[in-house]
C-alpha cells in the first residue's frame, strides 16, 4: 500500500506547475520570444533597404531604438568611464545591436589610411595608405578605389563594419594639420576622388563615413571657430565637393563637423542637416557626430543628427536618458527617433553589414596590401622640378648622399585619429610629441635601403643632417645629393607656418650651394616654402608615402616608375598670397570662440590665384615626367544638355609615361568666382610615339552659378574658352571657344523643363 500523499505539497506542486506553464505562455506571446521563434521578414534580401529597416524597426522596443543613437568610445576615456565590455579595444566606437533581431552591433574604426588604433601602446600593425593628398594626386579613380577597397578589407578582417574614411574638406588653409587626410583645393576632384575610396570601401560590405560636414578647414580653434561662408559661395566649393561624393559613392553615413557654420554648431544645424543634406540632396543614410562635436538633445536631434558618437568626449549622454525624456515629452517626436532609427538601419541593410556579418581576426595578405598602397605612392608622387635632367638616377651613379628626415630608416605618417601603426613597428621611437596627436611615426620602409638596392655600383652614405655644414661637406664629395626633409602635424595641431621645420631650409640651402646635382625629397603634408628651389636641381614630392614608402621614392628615383602625380593643391611663393597670411586664432587656446571669414568664397586655390593676379611657386595641376606629351584636335560639342570635349594625347618622348591632361573653362562674359574652373580631366599611359583620343563629358553645374532663391543652377547665354592644359598656370594651353544657351538646372543638375 502507497502511503498517502500530503495535500499541501500536491497544492504546491500543481501550483509551480501551473504558472510555469503561464510564464512559458506569456515568454511567448512577448516580442523577445516572438522575434526568436517567429519568421524576421526584415531578413528577406528582396526587399529593399528601407522595407527591411521599417520592419525592424517595427519589431524593437523603446530601449532597443535609443541603443542604436548612443555610440560609445572603444577605448578607456579620461578616467570619465571604462569603455564598453563588448567594443573592440582600443577601436574609434561601439554601438550596440539587436541580437535577438539578428542585427549586429556597430563596430567603428579610424579612418581614411588604413585601421587604425586608438591611444594603446600595443597597437593593431596595419597597411597604410599614402596620405590622401598623395591618393589625390594620382588623378587615378582607379587606384583610389583599389585603396578604399584594400583599407575597407583590411578593416573588415579586424572586426570592423563602419569605417571613419571619407574626408573631403578641402584645402582652404594649406597649413591645416588634417590636410593630409584630404583630397585637395577643387570640389571636382576632391569629390570624384574620395567618391571612389568610399566605393572601395563599401565594396566589402562596410559603412564608410563621409566627413567632415561642412567647412572644416582648419585644426586651430576647431571645436569653438565660426566658419563664416555665403550660401551661394558654399555650394559651389565645400558643399560640392561633399555632394558629388554622395551622388556618386552614397556613403552610408556622414559626420557633421566640431566647427560652427555662420552662426550654429554643425551637428546641431538644421540649415546644414536637415534642409541641404537630407531635404535638398535627399540624402538617405544617417548623420553621425564627430567625438565630441554634440552639445544639445532637442536642438541636435531635431536639427538632423542621427546618431551621438563617442559620447564620451561630449559633456553629456545627449542621446542617452535625455534623449529618452525629451521624446517622452514630446520635445523630440516619436516619429522623429524612429527616423533617427530607421536611418542607420537602412545604412546596415544598404552596405550589407547585416548580411555580411564581420568577425575579428580575418586573414589579411600584407604583402598584396603593401603593393596596393606602394603603387599609389608612386603614381601620387610629383616631380615638382628636374632641372637638367637629374632624374632618374642611373645604377652606377658614382658617389650618393643621402641626408637628413630619418631616411635611413623610415617615411613619415601625419599624427592623430588616421594614423595608421606599421607593421613591424616605429622605425623612430620617441620623438616629441610622445602623446596625442602623436607619437611620430615613421613607417619602417627605408629609403636609404632601397636606394642602395638599385645602386650596386655606387657608394651610398647616410647623414642625419643635424649639422649642415658637416652634411655640405659630404655633399660635396659626392656625384649626387639626396635631401630628405619633412614637416610633421596632425589633427588638432596645425603648422605654424608653410616653412620647413627645424632648420631644414637652410640644410638644403648648404647642401644644394656645395652639391649643384642636389634632389630634394619632400615628406609633408601639404604645400610648403621653398626659399631654397632656385639652388637645387631637381624636387620630388613625396607627401606622406605610407607602408611602402622608401621603396615608392627609390623606384621613382631611378625610372622604375615614370612619376605621374599632379598636385592636388597651389604651392604658394609665400604665406603672404593666401587669403589669409596669418592663421586665425590661437593654438594654445581652444576655449575662446573667434571667426573665420572666408571671404575668398568659393575662390579657393588655383581660383584666388586666378582672381588676384598672382604667380605661385607651382601651379595646381603641376607635375613633370621623365616622358613628353604633346595635345591636338581640342573640339567641343553639345549632347543632352552636356558640353562634350575631344582631342588627342601623344607620348612624345622615348620612355613610356602616364599624362594627366586637364580641362579649364573660362567663361567669356559671365561672372563666375575666379576667371576659370577644372571640368574634367583624363590619366592616359603611353608607350613612345603612341597617341589615344580622349573624350571628357563636363558636369553641368561647373558651367553655372548657384542661385539660393530658386535653389537651382543657372548657365548663362554665351561665350565659354575650353583650356587644354597641363596645370592651372595654363602655359601652352590649348583653346576652343563654345557659345552655351541660356538654361537652369536643378540641384543634382539636371535641365528644368
Amino acid at each position: 500500500m502507497k502511503p498517502q500523499m500530503n495535500a499541501r505539497p500536491l497544492a504546491i506542486a500543481v501550483g509551480q506547475a501551473l504558472a510555469a506553464l503561464a510564464a512559458v505562455a506569456i515568454a511567448a506571446a512577448s516580442p523577445a520570444h516572438a522575434a526568436e521563434t517567429a519568421p524576421r521578414p526584415w531578413m528577406d534580401r528582396s526587399l529593399s533597404a528601407d522595407q527591411r529597416a521599417t520592419l525592424a524597426l517595427q519589431a524593437m522596443t523603446q530601449q532597443e531604438k535609443l541603443g542604436w543613437v548612443l555610440g560609445h568610445f572603444g577605448a578607456d576615456f579620461a578616467n570619465k568611464t571604462k569603455k564598453h565590455p563588448a567594443a573592440l579595444p582600443f577601436s574609434a566606437g561601439y554601438i550596440t545591436g539587436v541580437p535577438r533581431l539578428g542585427l549586429p552591433a556597430l563596430f567603428e574604426t579610424d579612418a581614411g589610411l588604413g585601421v587604425a588604433t586608438q591611444a594603446t601602446a600595443t597597437p593593431r600593425e596595419r597597411t597604410s595608405l599614402p596620405s590622401g593628398l598623395a591618393t589625390t594626386a594620382t588623378w587615378d579613380k582607379r587606384l583610389a578605389y583599389n585603396g578604399g577597397a584594400m583599407i575597407g578589407a583590411e578593416a573588415r578582417a579586424s572586426g570592423f563594419n563602419v569605417m571613419l574614411a571619407g574626408g573631403v574638406n578641402l584645402l582652404r588653409e594649406p597649413r591645416n594639420g588634417r590636410n593630409f587626410e584630404y583630397a585637395g583645393e577643387d570640389p571636382l576632384l576632391a569629390g570624384t576622388m574620395v567618391a571612389q575610396q568610399v566605393k572601395g570601401i563599401q565594396s566589402n560590405h562596410l559603412i564608410a563615413t563621409t566627413k567632415h560636414f561642412a567647412v572644416n578647414d582648419q585644426e586651430t580653434g576647431r571645436f569653438v571657430l565660426d566658419a563664416r561662408i555665403g550660401e551661394a559661395a558654399n555650394r559651389t566649393s565645400d558643399l560640392l565637393a561633399m555632394q558629388l561624393v554622395l551622388e556618386q559613392a552614397d556613403p552610408g553615413s556622414v559626420m557633421c563637423s566640431y566647427n560652427r557654420l555662420n552662426g550654429v554648431y554643425a551637428c546641431e544645424n538644421d540649415y546644414l542637416l536637415n534642409q541641404v543634406l537630407k531635404k535638398d540632396w535627399g540624402y538617405k543614410g544617417y548623420v553621425m557626430s564627430d567625438w565630441g562635436a554634440v552639445h544639445s538633445t532637442t536642438q541636435a536631434a531635431n536639427a538632423g543628427l542621427d546618431q551621438q558618437s563617442g559620447w564620451e568626449f561630449d559633456k553629456s549622454q545627449y542621446f542617452g536618458g535625455a534623449l529618452e525624456e525629451a521624446v517622452a515629452n514630446g520635445h523630440v517626436t516619436q516619429a522623429r527617433l524612429d527616423n533617427m532609427v530607421h536611418r542607420v538601419l537602412r545604412a546596415m541593410f544598404d552596405k550589407g553589414v547585416v548580411d555580411h556579418p564581420v568577425a575579428e581576426g580575418g586573414a589579411i595578405d600584407f604583402a598584396a596590401h603593401g603593393l596596393v598602397t606602394r603603387t599609389g605612392a608612386e603614381e601620387g608622387m610629383v616631380l615638382l622640378k628636374n632641372e637638367g635632367g637629374l632624374l632618374p638616377l642611373k645604377p652606377g651613379a658614382g658617389k650618393i648622399v643621402v641626408i637628413g628626415a630619418h631616411a635611413d630608416v623610415g617615411v613619415l605618417a601625419g599624427g592623430g585619429s588616421s594614423l595608421v601603426y606599421p607593421i613591424g613597428g616605429n622605425a623612430v621611437p620617441g620623438l616629441e610629441p610622445k602623446v596625442w596627436p602623436g607619437p611620430v611615426v615613421y613607417h619602417p620602409s627605408s629609403p636609404l635601403k632601397a636606394i642602395q638596392a638599385r645602386a650596386p655600383g655606387a657608394t651610398v652614405v647616410y647623414d642625419d643632417g643635424t649639422d649642415p655644414a658637416r652634411a655640405a661637406r659630404l655633399a660635396a664629395g659626392a656625384d649626387v645629393a639626396l635631401v630628405f626633409a619633412q614637416q610633421w602635424v596632425g589633427e588638432a595641431l596645425d603648422a605654424t607656418s608653410l616653412s620647413l621645420p627645424d632648420g631644414q631650409d637652410a640644410l638644403i640651402a648648404a647642401v644644394a650651394k656645395a652639391q649643384p646635382r642636389t634632389a630634394v625629397v619632400l615628406e609633408t603634408s601639404g604645400p610648403v616654402t621653398m626659399p631654397w628651389v632656385g639652388q637645387s636641381a631637381a624636387v620630388l614630392q613625396a607627401w606622406y608615402p605610407g607602408t611602402s614608402g622608401g621603396e615608392a621614392i627609390a623606384r621613382v628615383l631611378f625610372g622604375e616608375v615614370n612619376p605621374s602625380g599632379r598636385l592636388p593643391a597651389t604651392f604658394p611663393v609665400s604665406e603672404s598670397q593666401l587669403p589669409r597670411p596669418v592663421l586665425d586664432g590661437d593654438p594654445k587656446d581652444q576655449t575662446t570662440r573667434f571667426a573665420v571669414d572666408y571671404h575668398e568664397g568659393a575662390a579657393v586655390g588655383y581660383k584666388w590665384f586666378d582672381l588676384k593676379g598672382l604667380k605661385p611657386l607651382f601651379p595646381f595641376g603641376h607635375g613633370l615626367s621623365y616622358t613628353r606629351f604633346s595635345y591636338s584636335g581640342l573640339a567641343a560639342s553639345q549632347k543632352d544638355g552636356k558640353l562634350q570635349l575631344r582631342f588627342k594625347v601623344s607620348n612624345t618622348g622615348a620612355v613610356k609615361g602616364k599624362d594627366v591632361p586637364q580641362l579649364y573653362v573660362a567663361p567669356l562674359n559671365a561672372k563666375w568666382e575666379a576667371p576659370k574652373r577644372l571640368a574634367g580631366w583624363d590619366k592616359v599611359e603611353l608607350a613612345p610615339g603612341a597617341s589615344t583620343e580622349v573624350s571628357v563629358a563636363v558636369d553641368p553645374r561647373l558651367l553655372a552659378t548657384y542661385d539660393s532663391r530658386s535653389k537651382t543652377w543657372r548657365i548663362a547665354k554665351g561665350g565659354y574658352k575650353v583650356l587644354l592644359a597641363r596645370d592651372a598656370g595654363g602655359a601652352d594651353a590649348a583653346s576652343v571657344t563654345v557659345q552655351l544657351p541660356q538654361s537652369t538646372l536643378d540641384l543634382s543638375g539636371k535641365p528644368l523643363r
